[in-house]
Parts: structure tokens; sequence; C-alpha cells
């Protein structure tokens, strides 16, 4: 290889070198500001997002202020709000309680100086608690019964108001009589003018009085209440306890001789009356039911029968009277003869004697009910079933088809 060609080569390396060096260089220049342009881009978005952070934090700030700040303005209205209704409430109180305290605040310090005085030590300084206190103690009390239990009787606690204010009122005036007469009324007067404000004021409104109609149903119900008392009996059971019993009904309030009320039964048209009473007369009429189909094996003349006698008519003696008839009915008629005397001899024929229906005893008709249940023939759970297929009264259906829940119960 020649010198020339060798040094053109060996130049070409380096300057290859120096191109390669410069791009390396290049290309960590591009990388460092690529990093540093990342590296800014980072910090300015955490700059900002921590910027947001913050005003966030101070909106969230500000919106909790304004809402404690709402929330105090409404409590407080409402606080204002209620102090209003309650003083447009007690507006009467308000106007009667400064006299009290003033009245107090002079009559309070006089008796206790005068309880002194009298008693000659300080025991004497609780007198103000008997005769101030006192009445006081009985004027709010008439107040609270008044408002939790509207008209219930007052005129004991009131009673004690007054007697209370006399003897404070008496107290003021003897203190005040060592000065001299008008000392001793001012002195008086003082000490009982807030409670006598209190009472006409305050505690001495009178609820609504009544409608005089619903006075004298109210009265009529007193009476009618005593004179059911008067005339409930007692039941005593097995175990000797005792209860009243009543007879249930209709009745009208009445008073006797000495004015004391009485019960009087009573029938109002238009009311329902359970007569559980008729209990035979019920089974007699079942039973003359039960009878009816054989009202047509009556003998009944013929139409054709002469009036006269002849023919087809029967003789009177032959058909008897009506209680000869069968189960005591019938219809039929014949003319008597002129004689108006049944018989030969124009003697009445003696009239036999029908046996009225046996009234059954709840004995029978519970087996009768019981037999029926197990034919299938009644419902035990309807009266009007066990009256019709019983043939009995409505109050003893009504026994047994209790009798009968009873049981299955």
């Amino acid at each position: 290889m020649s010198t020339g060609t060798w040094a053109e080569r060996r130049r070409e390396d380096r300057a290859a070198a120096a191109e390669l060096a410069r791009r390396d260089a290049d290309a960590a220049t591009e990388r460092a500001l690529h990093v540093e342009a990342v590296r800014a881009e980072i910090a300015e978005r955490r700059r900002t997002e921590r910027a947001a952070r913050d005003e966030a934090a101070r909106a969230a700030l500000v919106e909790q202020t304004r809402r404690a700040r709402a929330e105090r303005r409404k409590r407080a209205a409402a606080r204002r709000a209620a102090v209003g209704v309650w003083a447009a409430r007690h507006r009467v109180d308000l106007l009667i309680y400064p006299l009290a305290v003033a009245s107090a605040v002079m009559a309070v310090p006089a008796m206790a100086s005068y309880g002194v005085a009298v008693y000659g030590s300080w025991t004497g300084a609780v007198l103000p608690v008997l005769s101030e206190l006192g009445m006081w103690a009985f004027a709010l009390a008439v107040q609270s019964r008044r408002r939790t239990h509207p008209g219930a009787p007052l005129w004991a606690l009131q009673a004690g108001v007054w007697a209370f204010a006399a003897v404070a009122a008496g107290l003021n005036i003897a203190h005040g009589l060592d000065a001299g007469v008008s000392t001793g009324l001012v002195m008086g007067v003082v000490s009982v003018a807030g409670v006598i404000a209190h009472q006409l004021v305050t505690a001495g409104a009178r609820p609504a009085r009544r409608a005089r109609t619903e006075r004298a149903a109210e009265r009529k119900l007193r009476a009618a209440r005593r004179a059911a008392l008067r005339a409930a009996v007692a039941e005593i059971d097995t175990d000797g306890d005792a209860r009243l019993v009543h007879t249930p009904g209709v009745y009208r309030v009445r008073r006797d001789r000495l004015g004391r009320a009485h019960l009087a039964p009573h029938t109002t048209p238009g009311l329902p009356v359970d007569d559980d009473g008729g209990d035979l007369a019920a089974e007699v009429s079942a039973w003359l039911a039960e009878q009816t189909p054989r009202l047509s094996s009556l003998p009944v003349p013929s139409a054709d029968d002469p009036a006269g006698g002849t023919g087809n008519q029967h003789d009177p003696a032959d058909i008897g009277t009506e209680d000869d008839r069968p189960d005591g009915h019938g219809v039929a008629t014949l003319d008597r003869p002129a004689g108006g005397r049944d018989g030969e001899h124009g003697r009445r024929r003696p009239r036999r004697k029908t046996t009225r229906p046996r009234a059954r005893s709840m004995a029978e008709l519970r087996a009768e009910l019981a037999a029926a249940v197990a034919a299938g023939e009644v419902d035990p759970t309807s009266a009007e079933s066990i009256r019709t297929a019983l043939r009995c009264a409505p109050a003893r259906a009504r026994a047994l088809r209790d009798e009968h829940r009873t049981n299955q119960s």
C-alpha cells in the first residue's frame, strides 16, 4: 500500500470518527434537552395540580364558611321567631308578672324585717315564705291545673289562694299600722296586688260553657248509671268472686216519690226489640207449624149439602168443638139446629182438653242439634239455620250457636 493511500484513508477515518462524535454529541444534547423539557412539563403539571387543589380547598372553605354562616342566620331567625311566638302567646304574662315582681320586691323585705322584729331572731326572716310565697304557690297551682286538666274543679286551690292572700294582707297591715293606718293599708294592698292581678287575668279565664243540651244529656246519663247500679244484682261464681249483672234493654229513667231515679222498661218505635222471654211462645208456634199438613184430614161439609139438616150433613156432635179438632186447629163450620143446643137434651157436649206442647229444655235441644249436625241437616254456625231445623226460639238458637262456637274454639 502506498503512503498517500494510507494517509488518505487515515484522514477519512479521522473525519468519520469526528462526524460520529459530533452526532453522538448532538444526540446527547438532544436527549438532555428532551429530559429537561419533560422535567419542566412534569413540574408545570405538578404546579398546576397543586394550584387547582389549593383553589378547590379555598372554594370548599369559602362554601363551608358560607353554609355555616347561613345556618347560624337560620338558627338565629328560628330563635327570634320562637321568641316572637312565645311573646305573642304570653303577652298577658309579660304584662302581669312585672306587677308580681314589683309587689314581691316591696313586700318580701318588709315581711322579713317584720318577722325578725316579731320573733327577735333570724328565724323570723322566713316569714315571707308563709305570707307571700304561700299565696303564689296556690296561684301557680291554679294556673297549672287549668292548663293540664281543663274542666277540673279548682275551688279548693282558689280557696287556698284567697286564704293565704288574706294572711299576707293581714300581716302587712299589722306591720304598717306601727307607722299609721294609711301605711298599713298601702302595705296590705301592695302585698296582694300582684296575686290579684294574676288571678283576674292569667288564671281567671274559664273554659267555654257547654251547650244546655249537652249538660242535660250528661245529667240524664249519670242518673241512668246510678239507677242501673241500684238495680244490678250480684253474680257469685264457684270461687267466691262476685260481679254485677245488669239486664240489658231499653229503659226510661223515672223517679220515685223520694226523687230517686229508677229504670222502667220502655219500647221505642224504630228500635229493635230482643225478646228473649218468648221461648215458650216460639216453641208453640213451631209445634203448630209442624201440624199444618194435618189440616187436610179435617171433615169439611160439601157445598151441595142442604142447610135443613138432611142429606150428607154431619151431626154437630160428630164434628165436635174447636178443641176437638186435631191439634186444636180447623176451620170447618156447620149450622147448628134451631134449638141452639147440641145433643138430644139441649146440653153442651163437654170439651175435650188438648195437651199443650211441652217446651224443650236446652239439654234436649243440644241433643237434637248434635243429631242434626251429624246428619248434615243444619249449619251450626248460623242461628237461623238452627232455629229453622229445630223449630226453636231465636234466643235459644243463638245460645246453641254460641255454645257450638265456644266448643269449637
